[in-house]
């Protein structure tokens, strides 16, 4: 099997869509609705100032996916990454594959001068959390709070 990760492209959405259903459907704050993730992809996809996409490919076939959304640290000077949606199709998990993903995204964060990779995981999920702080991610002290508008 051989593991790529690239950008995303148009051709890829769909794919993306379909990880986004399996990934909401494990999340207790959302909620899959096709539509509206395409939407979203498309978006991201067209401005890329503020953000890129990326895929994870086994054999040419999308199998995970990442978003990484680009921002501005004030208190570190810097552009900044939230990295949400990140997700290795359950098939293709236990192999690796999603510690290649995540590491891809901070080098290529880091590449472009960004201070943070900042992520969020639902609390109740013990193996993501577990996951990310193999990687190096820390717990932080924020709490996250949000108004739908």
């Amino acid at each position: 099997m051989t593991a790529i990760v690239d950008f995303a492209t148009r051709a890829d959405l769909p794919a993306m869509a379909d990880l986004l259903h399996e990934l909401f459907t494990l999340e207790s704050d959302f909620h899959p609705e096709r539509k509206r993730q395409l939407t979203g992809l498309q978006t991201i996809l067209d401005t890329p100032a503020i953000g890129r996409l990326f895929v994870l490919r086994s054999d040419g076939k999308v199998v995970g996916m990442a978003n990484a959304l680009i921002t501005v640290s004030t208190a570190l000077g810097t552009p900044v990454v939230l990295l949400e949606d990140v997700i290795v199709s359950r098939a293709y998990r236990g192999g690796g594959l999603g510690k290649s993903l995540v590491n891809h995204v901070c080098d290529w964060a880091k590449s472009q001068g960004m201070g943070r990779v900042t992520l969020l995981a639902d609390a109740d999920n013990a193996p993501a959390i577990a996951f990310y702080a193999k990687l190096g991610f820390e717990k932080s002290a924020m709490v996250v709070r949000r108004k739908q508008l």
